[in-house]
């Protein structure tokens, strides 16, 4: 990815993460975070990880913020009246702002310029056999095949990784997700009830 392609990128994620902060409005906080989510996935193009930034703009862009904008109408939230900024919270956000600084400039001094490991056939190769050594990777399966015929077979690395190391954290997450939006609903009926009476 040319350089400047990521710095676009990065700079849209940085203005769609201060605008979800800085916006009192909910549903412009959920549309910022579109945003964020759209320049992620230009970045994942850049790393050449086409299935994951596809997925990253139909789940997270598509599916899951059409959900959080449906749950925020379905809340029916009223513009929230503008508080008094308190000294200590102010002081902690500027807090938090320079530890980030320090350690993005940490992050960026220790960075080297190495180029990414070329995935040609042999690197491919070596990489379907450490899989098998370790036991990560079965011998005979799909993934092994395609990286023994020079494919990088990202949709099936990105299921089996997700489905056996990460199964658990993606069972919780979707139990969350579950839970939170038979909850706005609950809530949003029980608050129109009231209302009604």
């Amino acid at each position: 990815m040319p350089t400047i392609l990521f710095w676009i990128f990065s700079l849209i994620m940085l203005i769609g993460g201060i605008a979800v902060v800085a916006f009192r409005n909910p549903v412009s906080s959920a549309l910022s975070v579109v945003t964020c989510f759209v320049g992620m996935a230009g970045l994942f193009v850049g790393l050449n990880a086409y299935f994951v930034a596809v997925i990253q703009v139909l789940v997270y862009t598509g599916a899951v913020m059409v959900l959080f904008l449906f749950i925020i109408m379905l809340l029916d939230l009223k513009a929230e009246a503008a508080r008094p900024r308190k000294p200590a919270a102010i002081l902690a956000g500027v807090a938090l702002i320079v530890a980030f600084t320090i350690q993005f400039i940490g992050v960026l001094s220790n960075h080297t310029n190495s180029e990414s490991v070329p995935l040609d056939a042999k690197t491919l190769a070596n990489a379907a056999e450490i899989g098998v050594e370790s036991g990560r990777l079965q011998a005979d399966g799909k993934i092994v095949k395609a990286l023994n015929d020079g494919r990088l077979p990202d949709t099936h690395l990105m299921g089996h990784t997700l489905f056996t190391r990460y199964n658990l954290p993606l069972q919780i997450l979707g139990t969350l997700l579950l839970v939170s939006t038979v909850g706005v609903v609950v809530l949003s009926k029980r608050e129109k009830s009231n209302n009604a009476d």
